[in-house]
């Protein structure tokens, strides 16, 4: 081959080159097409699991479900209370008058379930939530108790006031401080103004004190103001209501939950620590009814007949007296019985010279024979046992004859 040959070879070799490169890409990929499509038709085989392409070895993220959250086990419910049935009042039913502030309102709530099944007793509530003894702007007690009571003709009056009243007073031009001396003296004569207020009507009253609160500092005062209403009203003829054991514990405490009426723990506070609930209006209401059925002249707290009933309405009969029970009782034998010994005189007194050998205890000593047995008593060992004539004595109804 000559020279210029192979120059002219060499020249063109990189364009067979580029040449050559792109036939084998495009056999290549006219292999791998068909082939590839025919592989994806055919399914699986071995050499698949051994050796998975690059392509197949990518998975679809797996999906997290979310952890579905554990159901609450509802609360068990306390048991449903009794429902009291409520009675239509007669048209002479004695009405009770309950003022106040918002502890009132729910005192007469309380008192009104009391006496829903007797139709003799009317409670009428005339509280004022925001009212006290300190803003008688806002209202004025003293001044309109007595048009309350002439419009209503209650038999009884129920006053709480008193859980507002935790505020500057204004006495005169000035603004005193709460539980400073002339805001305790102010606040004196308010109270015993009521008091006088509600002498004067000659209609009998019930002053119910504050009950404990959350507020530890309220706590202090409301003992303070529980002195005075009750100074008020025994200086004035009524009757002070003491409800704070009610709503303490053991130690004196203020709880939310405590005993209801019937002892069942129940919640008688709301969270703030002064409003009441229902069962707690309602323990308000059970320290009152004893000394309110006293004033209106009920046999006994819930009975639904008076002393003085409304005509036609029942009266229940008196119960008879109990008969006598006959009581068997055998005498207990005296070891130091000076009958025994013929000794009639204490110690130290003169003594016949010689003893009658006809004693008992003389026939004990000498010849040793016991006295005869009282019968019934534990040492008497006759057979059949004698019986001893009963003696007749008043007992208690309800109990029971005594045996020896």
């Amino acid at each position: 081959m000559s020279v210029a040959r192979i120059r002219h070879s060499i020249r063109r070799a990189p364009v067979l080159i580029l040449a050559l490169a792109v036939l084998v890409v495009t056999a290549a990929g006219a292999f791998h097409a068909p082939a590839f499509a025919q592989e994806q038709s055919r399914g699986w085989s071995l050499r698949d699991l051994l050796f998975p392409r690059r392509s197949e070895r990518i998975e679809p993220p797996v999906e997290v479900q979310p952890r579905p959250k554990p159901k609450k086990k509802p609360k068990p419910r306390p048991p449903a209370q009794p429902e009291t049935p409520i009675v239509e009042k007669t048209n002479d039913a004695r009405v009770v008058l309950v003022v106040g502030d918002f502890l009132a309102g729910g005192l007469a709530e309380g008192l009104d379930t009391a006496f829903a099944d007797n139709p003799a007793v009317r409670i009428v509530a005339r509280a004022n939530g925001s009212s006290g003894f300190v803003r008688d702007d806002v209202y004025n007690w003293p001044a309109q108790i007595k048009s309350l009571i002439e419009t209503e003709k209650p038999a009884a009056v129920i006053v709480m006031l008193g859980s507002n009243d935790r505020q500057q007073m204004k006495v005169g031009d000035v603004r005193e401080q709460p539980r400073s001396e002339n805001w305790t003296k102010e606040y004196e004569r308010r109270t015993d103004a009521l008091g006088k207020a509600l002498q004067e009507t000659k209609v009998p009253f019930l002053w119910v004190g504050m009950p404990a609160f959350g507020v530890s500092k309220m706590n202090s005062d409301m003992l303070a103001f529980n002195d005075i209403y009750h100074s008020a009203a025994q200086s004035h003829g009524g009757e002070f209501v003491d409800v704070w054991d009610g709503f303490v514990d053991e130690n004196g405490a203020f709880v939310t939950s405590g005993p209801d009426i019937n002892g069942q723990p129940v919640r008688l506070r709301s969270d703030d620590g002064i409003n009441v609930t229902k069962a707690g209006k309602r323990k308000l209401a059970f320290y009152t009814e004893k000394p309110l059925a006293k004033i209106l002249g009920l046999a006994a707290p819930g009975s639904i007949t008076t002393v003085s009933a409304p005509a036609g309405a029942p009266v229940e009969a008196p119960k008879p007296a109990a008969a006598p029970v006959i009581v068997d009782r055998t005498a207990p034998m005296l070891l130091g019985d000076p009958a025994l010994d013929g000794g009639t005189e204490l110690l130290g007194a003169a003594q016949p010279a010689r003893a009658d050998p006809n004693l008992p205890g003389e026939k004990l000593i000498l010849e040793g024979k016991a006295p005869a047995a009282s019968p019934g008593r534990a040492d008497d060992f006759s057979w059949p046992p004698k019986k001893q004539p009963p003696t007749t004595a008043a007992a208690e109804p309800g109990s029971t004859p005594l045996t020896p």
